[in-house]
């Protein structure tokens, strides 16, 4: 069975019906979680502590759905980066 990882972060919007940062600098990563479950108890735990600003939410992205492991790999995945 694959892992479904899950990404929590959040931060100030420019503007609260939007998505995007106001400072992306200042994006507050929370963590990867091993399924949703605890991506969105983190998740919630973070938008109810900042509930009182209008401005600021939070996110859980679905980084197992970023890559397909049975899908060939891209050009750029298969260059070799060199320091």
């Amino acid at each position: 069975m694959s892992q479904r990882l899950h990404l929590v972060f959040g931060g100030e919007l420019t503007d609260p019906q939007g998505t995007q940062f106001r400072d992306t600098d200042k994006i507050h990563i929370v963590g990867i979680f091993p399924n949703y479950q605890s991506a969105y108890d983190a998740w919630k735990a973070e938008a109810q502590r900042t509930v009182d600003s209008a401005h600021t939410r939070y996110f859980i992205a679905h980084l197992h759905r970023l890559r397909d492991e049975e899908a060939a790999a891209s050009p750029t995945e298969e260059l070799e980066v060199r320091g």
